[in-house]
């Protein structure tokens, strides 16, 4: 049988609270007796309004409790909290009077089995690699010859000392212009930001250089925040990012158009060696003279050779020429010859026609011709002339005077 006991309480004793004088009471309770606690569970309920407060609950396979990470500590949570993520945090219960319900501010947040920077690398880097901008063939070429390089840093660290020193023994013509910014902790980030804009906006500017010395994650991680990547990502100017030592890698490195390993690898990288400029120019100018002299030669040698076939080829047709000309002028001859001899033929032909009638022709054959001696008139008719007239008579060879003693004419 089931024996009851009841519990009697003596009113007189315990005098009567209100509800908010009992959570008045276990708020005090509870903040002065844990200020400082620390635990570890999984979130859920995740809400993010837009006070900039997280508010979310950790619970483990029985229990949950409510927590909130105030905006000015959320600010400083470098990695995207999740639902169903593990973590751990710090931080003291506190009681909302409101509801009567009992939750735990957070100071601080880790992730569970993972470094917070680690964590937030990881994210970022996922994010960023999905939009492709660590893609090799978005990066763009340095230049060569760079005239104005625009350097994002600290302008008292060792990291611009050393980029000016190798820079100014490598190349003094380029001029450097310091962009100064903060390099690590609170506010850093925007400052490297704001410089970027800036020497964007510097007319011939050719080159960013981002670089600071070398430092713990922490040191570094103004360059893993995504704003310096965009920023780096949306340049005109090509990036160069020199961030720490060799071993170090950041997510600025990744994304810029080239990652040197150090700030002095920076300035070797973004500037040539005059030097070896100097030495390369002698080379090229020695291998351009030979190659000139060599050139010179061959030339030399292809006009004397050009120059002997010319005159061979010219010799040959000046006696091509000469036999022409010689068989020319003996068909010219033998044709002028021809010619001569049919003209001096036909002279023959036309003379012999003329010797036929010409009067001395006549004369030759025993006639005369009589002419009167005063006029050398010839004469036709014997009444042309008068007793006592002189008269000539032509013969066939000689002539004879004779004076006209009587003229009888024909009946």
């Amino acid at each position: 049988m089931t024996r009851l006991s009841l519990l009697n309480f003596d009113a007189a004793e315990t005098p009567f609270l209100t509800v908010s004088e009992l959570t008045a009471k276990v708020k005090m309770t509870l903040e002065r007796g844990f200020t400082d606690v620390a635990l570890r569970g999984e979130i859920s309920n995740l809400s993010r309004p837009n006070s900039g407060h997280i508010y979310f609950s950790l619970k483990d396979d029985s229990s949950q409790i409510r927590a909130v990470l105030w905006k000015n500590d959320a600010e400083r949570v470098v990695f995207e909290l999740k639902n169903g993520q593990g973590i751990k945090g710090w931080g003291r219960l506190s009681v909302y009077a409101p509801r009567g319900e009992y939750q735990i501010t957070l100071r601080k947040v880790e992730p569970e089995g993972i470094g917070a920077l680690e964590l937030a690398f990881r994210q970022l880097y996922a994010r960023l690699a999905a939009e492709g901008l660590f893609d090799a063939d978005r990066k763009r070429p340095l230049p060569r010859f760079p005239r104005r390089i625009v350097v994002v840093t600290s302008p008292t660290g060792a990291a611009v000392r050393d980029f000016l020193q190798v820079t100014g023994r490598r190349w003094p013509g380029a001029e450097i212009l310091v962009a100064p910014a903060k390099v690590q902790g609170i506010g850093s980030a925007e400052e490297v930001v704001a410089a970027i804009a800036m020497a964007n906006r510097l007319k011939e500017a050719d080159l960013i250089v981002v670089c600071r010395g070398g430092g713990s994650l922490e040191d570094l991680w103004t360059f893993n925040e995504e704003i310096v990547a965009r920023a780096i990502v949306a340049s005109r100017l090509p990036v160069v990012s020199a961030i720490g030592h060799e071993i170090d890698t950041t997510i600025s490195d990744l994304v810029a158009d080239f990652r040197a390993s150090t700030p002095t690898a920076a300035g070797e990288q973004c500037v040539p060696d005059l030097q070896e400029i100097a030495q390369r120019l002698d080379s090229l100018g020695d291998r351009a003279g030979r190659a000139l002299r060599a050139r010179a030669v061959q030339a030399r040698l292809r006009l004397e050779t050009l120059s002997d076939r010319a005159r061979r080829a010219l010799r040959a047709r000046v006696d091509r020429i000469k036999v022409r000309l010689e068989t020319l002028s003996d068909r010219s001859g033998r044709a002028v010859r021809r010619t001569l001899d049919d003209r001096k033929n036909r002279l023959a032909r036309l003379a012999a026609g003329l010797e036929a009638l010409s009067p001395l022709g006549v004369l030759s054959r025993g006639y005369s011709l009589t002419f009167r001696e005063d006029d050398d008139t010839l004469l036709r008719d014997a009444s042309e002339v008068r007793p006592g007239d002189r008269i000539v008579s032509k013969l066939g060879i000689g002539q004879v005077v004779s004076r006209v003693v009587d003229n009888v004419e024909s009946k």
